[in-house]
Protein backbone atom coordinates (compact mmCIF):
# COMPACT_ATOMS: atom_id res chain seq x y z
CA UNK A 1 0.00 0.00 0.00
CA UNK A 2 1.22 3.59 -1.20
CA UNK A 3 2.41 5.99 2.16
CA UNK A 4 -0.14 8.33 2.34
CA UNK A 5 0.83 11.53 1.14
CA UNK A 6 -0.52 15.06 -0.97
CA UNK A 7 1.30 13.03 -3.94
CA UNK A 8 -0.61 10.04 -3.30
CA UNK A 9 -4.04 11.65 -3.07
CA UNK A 10 -3.19 13.79 -6.26
CA UNK A 11 -2.43 10.34 -8.04
CA UNK A 12 -5.25 8.65 -6.93
CA UNK A 13 -8.28 11.15 -8.33
CA UNK A 14 -6.58 12.70 -11.05
CA UNK A 15 -8.66 10.75 -13.24
CA UNK A 16 -11.20 9.60 -10.81
CA UNK A 17 -14.33 7.84 -11.85
CA UNK A 18 -15.51 6.64 -8.79
CA UNK A 19 -19.32 8.49 -9.59
CA UNK A 20 -20.85 9.83 -12.72
CA UNK A 21 -20.22 13.53 -11.50
CA UNK A 22 -16.87 12.67 -13.04
CA UNK A 23 -18.80 12.94 -16.73
CA UNK A 24 -19.57 16.64 -16.74
CA UNK A 25 -16.79 18.18 -14.78
CA UNK A 26 -13.80 20.59 -16.03
CA UNK A 27 -11.83 20.54 -12.90
CA UNK A 28 -11.11 18.20 -10.07
CA UNK A 29 -11.12 20.54 -7.13
CA UNK A 30 -8.99 19.22 -4.27
CA UNK A 31 -8.78 21.82 -1.63
CA UNK A 32 -6.03 24.61 -0.82
CA UNK A 33 -4.55 26.43 1.43
CA UNK A 34 -2.07 25.99 4.25
CA UNK A 35 -1.92 21.94 4.36
CA UNK A 36 -0.69 21.96 8.21
CA UNK A 37 -3.58 24.47 8.89
CA UNK A 38 -4.71 24.33 12.58
CA UNK A 39 -8.64 25.16 10.98
CA UNK A 40 -9.82 22.92 8.34
CA UNK A 41 -13.33 24.31 6.35
CA UNK A 42 -15.53 21.16 4.66
CA UNK A 43 -18.19 22.51 2.46
CA UNK A 44 -20.56 20.54 -0.49
CA UNK A 45 -18.74 20.85 -3.71
CA UNK A 46 -17.46 22.83 -6.34
CA UNK A 47 -20.04 25.54 -8.15
CA UNK A 48 -19.41 26.84 -11.71
CA UNK A 49 -16.79 29.12 -10.88
CA UNK A 50 -15.21 26.72 -8.93
CA UNK A 51 -15.06 24.05 -11.30
CA UNK A 52 -13.73 26.57 -14.16
CA UNK A 53 -10.83 27.31 -11.89
CA UNK A 54 -9.64 24.60 -10.17
CA UNK A 55 -10.04 25.84 -6.76
CA UNK A 56 -12.71 25.83 -3.86
CA UNK A 57 -14.93 28.83 -3.12
CA UNK A 58 -14.16 31.45 -5.73
CA UNK A 59 -17.31 32.20 -6.78
CA UNK A 60 -19.99 35.09 -4.57
CA UNK A 61 -20.15 32.23 -1.62
CA UNK A 62 -16.29 31.88 -1.48
CA UNK A 63 -15.77 35.89 -1.70
CA UNK A 64 -18.69 36.24 1.56
CA UNK A 65 -16.63 33.25 3.10
CA UNK A 66 -13.08 35.22 2.81
CA UNK A 67 -14.95 38.38 4.21
CA UNK A 68 -16.62 36.04 7.32
CA UNK A 69 -13.23 34.91 8.43
CA UNK A 70 -11.39 38.05 7.86
CA UNK A 71 -13.58 39.56 10.53
CA UNK A 72 -12.38 37.50 12.93
CA UNK A 73 -8.85 37.97 11.83
CA UNK A 74 -8.00 34.26 10.01
CA UNK A 75 -6.91 34.36 6.29
CA UNK A 76 -7.57 31.84 3.98
CA UNK A 77 -3.92 31.36 3.78
CA UNK A 78 -4.10 29.95 7.22
CA UNK A 79 -7.00 28.07 6.30
CA UNK A 80 -7.34 24.49 4.80
CA UNK A 81 -10.80 24.63 2.20
CA UNK A 82 -11.81 21.47 0.51
CA UNK A 83 -15.02 19.98 -0.30
CA UNK A 84 -17.46 16.60 0.42
CA UNK A 85 -17.20 15.88 -3.13
CA UNK A 86 -14.49 17.02 -5.69
CA UNK A 87 -16.63 17.56 -8.78
CA UNK A 88 -19.34 19.76 -9.27
CA UNK A 89 -22.90 18.38 -9.08
CA UNK A 90 -25.05 19.28 -12.57
CA UNK A 91 -26.87 22.59 -11.89
CA UNK A 92 -25.45 22.82 -8.44
CA UNK A 93 -27.41 20.37 -7.16
CA UNK A 94 -27.19 19.23 -3.44
CA UNK A 95 -24.17 15.69 -4.08
CA UNK A 96 -26.30 12.50 -3.89
CA UNK A 97 -25.42 10.44 -0.80
CA UNK A 98 -23.42 7.98 -3.04
CA UNK A 99 -21.42 10.50 -4.59
CA UNK A 100 -20.67 11.90 -1.18
CA UNK A 101 -19.52 8.20 -0.04
CA UNK A 102 -17.98 7.90 -3.11
CA UNK A 103 -15.53 10.97 -1.88
CA UNK A 104 -15.06 10.27 0.96
CA UNK A 105 -12.27 8.41 1.10
CA UNK A 106 -10.15 11.41 -0.39
CA UNK A 107 -11.29 13.99 2.65
CA UNK A 108 -10.45 11.59 4.97
CA UNK A 109 -7.10 11.46 3.63
CA UNK A 110 -7.06 15.29 3.77
CA UNK A 111 -8.35 15.01 7.42
CA UNK A 112 -4.96 12.68 8.24
CA UNK A 113 -2.52 14.37 6.52
CA UNK A 114 -3.90 18.03 7.98
CA UNK A 115 -4.43 16.73 11.04
CA UNK A 116 -6.48 20.00 12.22
CA UNK A 117 -7.18 21.13 15.68
CA UNK A 118 -10.88 22.12 14.30
CA UNK A 119 -13.02 20.97 11.56
CA UNK A 120 -16.09 23.80 10.52
CA UNK A 121 -18.41 21.89 8.58
CA UNK A 122 -20.01 24.45 6.21
CA UNK A 123 -23.77 23.57 5.64
CA UNK A 124 -25.80 20.58 5.37
CA UNK A 125 -23.64 18.02 3.55
CA UNK A 126 -20.97 18.61 5.69
CA UNK A 127 -22.57 18.38 8.26
CA UNK A 128 -24.28 15.08 7.46
CA UNK A 129 -21.27 13.43 5.91
CA UNK A 130 -18.91 14.72 8.44
CA UNK A 131 -20.21 15.69 11.96
CA UNK A 132 -23.35 12.90 12.45
CA UNK A 133 -25.34 11.15 9.50
CA UNK A 134 -28.38 11.98 11.87
CA UNK A 135 -27.51 15.59 12.44
CA UNK A 136 -29.43 18.37 10.56
CA UNK A 137 -27.89 21.82 10.57
CA UNK A 138 -30.83 23.36 11.91
CA UNK A 139 -30.45 21.68 14.76
CA UNK A 140 -26.77 21.25 15.35
CA UNK A 141 -25.48 24.51 13.87
CA UNK A 142 -23.54 26.10 16.44
CA UNK A 143 -22.44 22.98 18.48
CA UNK A 144 -19.30 21.71 19.26
CA UNK A 145 -18.71 18.01 19.01
CA UNK A 146 -15.02 16.60 19.62
CA UNK A 147 -14.29 13.15 17.95
CA UNK A 148 -10.61 11.44 17.51
CA UNK A 149 -8.85 14.50 19.03
CA UNK A 150 -10.56 17.41 16.89
CA UNK A 151 -13.35 19.62 17.35
CA UNK A 152 -16.21 19.88 15.32
CA UNK A 153 -18.56 22.81 14.23
CA UNK A 154 -21.28 23.24 12.62
CA UNK A 155 -22.12 26.05 10.60
CA UNK A 156 -24.54 27.49 7.84
CA UNK A 157 -22.60 27.35 4.06
CA UNK A 158 -22.20 30.78 2.98
CA UNK A 159 -24.59 30.21 0.02
CA UNK A 160 -27.24 29.85 2.68
CA UNK A 161 -26.31 33.41 4.15
CA UNK A 162 -26.38 34.91 0.35
CA UNK A 163 -29.98 33.43 -0.23
CA UNK A 164 -31.28 33.88 3.43
CA UNK A 165 -29.46 37.09 5.18
CA UNK A 166 -31.25 36.09 8.77
CA UNK A 167 -28.51 33.54 8.98
CA UNK A 168 -26.08 36.04 9.00
CA UNK A 169 -26.78 36.49 12.99
CA UNK A 170 -26.04 32.74 13.58
CA UNK A 171 -23.25 32.68 11.56
CA UNK A 172 -21.47 35.52 13.17
CA UNK A 173 -21.74 33.98 16.37
CA UNK A 174 -20.52 30.79 15.21
CA UNK A 175 -17.71 32.41 13.87
CA UNK A 176 -16.81 34.16 17.72
CA UNK A 177 -17.44 31.05 19.32
CA UNK A 178 -14.65 29.43 16.33
CA UNK A 179 -12.27 32.82 17.23
CA UNK A 180 -12.22 31.79 20.83
CA UNK A 181 -12.14 28.18 21.00
CA UNK A 182 -9.14 28.77 18.57
CA UNK A 183 -7.79 31.17 21.01
CA UNK A 184 -7.78 28.89 23.90
CA UNK A 185 -6.30 26.11 22.10
CA UNK A 186 -3.54 28.22 21.05
CA UNK A 187 -3.15 29.34 24.54
CA UNK A 188 -3.08 26.31 26.16
CA UNK A 189 -0.25 25.23 23.85
CA UNK A 190 1.77 28.31 24.45
CA UNK A 191 1.26 27.79 28.04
Amino acid sequence: MEELSWESVERQIENCRRCGLCQRRHSIVLGEGNRHADIMLVGEGPGADEDAQGRPFVGKAGQLLDKMFSAIDMRREDLYITNVVKCRPPGNRTPLDEEAEACLPVLRMQYRLIRPKILVCLGATATKHVYSPEARITRVRGQWMEKNGTLFLPTYHPAALLRDESKKKDVWEDLQSLAKTYAAIRAKENG
